[in-house]
């Protein structure tokens, strides 16, 4: 599956919090995030992603391991996903580091996801915040085949749009990128 997704910065971010409100409830979750990369960083420079993120919430702790391809589409930068639960955080890292992968970068995201259906789909929309980079970021996004990615796209769009953000807003910088020149 392909996670088909735009980000946005969000210049209204208590609007948008509130228009999101009205279509679902919020889960607010504080993600660990831990990026992995082979020793010669070859991950990174084909655009694939490794990762462990351990997510804590009001329903508790949970991990999972992800890995995202190279992008699918140039515009969004969506990629597909495959992603696992797993039982124990710490055995996720060791089997990992094991396997001779290196940390390329770890950080927290404050997280108010929204889960709700807008047209036809079923969607994420998640407000973010990065306390080591300024503003407020939305991401929406679903999972679709491939051959659906471009009308997932303008699905997203038109959600984007309902919440007042405009294709001025979105952007292809990701969190790690930002964060790695933040520590710099």
């Amino acid at each position: 599956m392909i996670e088909a997704e735009l980000k946005a910065r969000v210049h209204a971010p208590e609007q948008v919090m509130r228009l999101l409100d009205e279509v679902a409830s919020a889960r607010v979750e504080v993600y660990r995030d831990t990026y992995y990369d082979r020793p010669d960083g070859s991950l990174e420079k084909a655009g694939e992603e490794l990762r462990v993120r351990t997510v804590h919430g009001a329903d508790g702790t949970r991990t999972v391991l992800t890995y995202k391809g190279a992008a699918v589409d140039e515009e969004s930068g969506s990629k597909p996903e495959h992603e696992t639960r797993v039982d124990d955080a710490d055995q996720a890292h060791a089997i990992l580091r094991g396997l001779g992968h290196v940390e390329l970068i770890a950080f927290e995201k404050r997280c108010r996801n929204y889960d709700f259906t807008a047209r036809g789909r079923q969607m994420l929309a998640t407000l973010v915040r990065v306390p080591e980079i300024d503003g407020t970021y939305l991401e929406v996004e679903t999972l679709v085949d491939e051959q659906d990615m471009a009308a997932a796209l303008d699905d997203i769009r038109a959600v984007l749009a309902e919440l007042g953000v405009t294709a001025k807003d979105l952007t292809r910088e990701t969190y790690t990128a930002a964060v790695a020149a933040q520590r710099r």
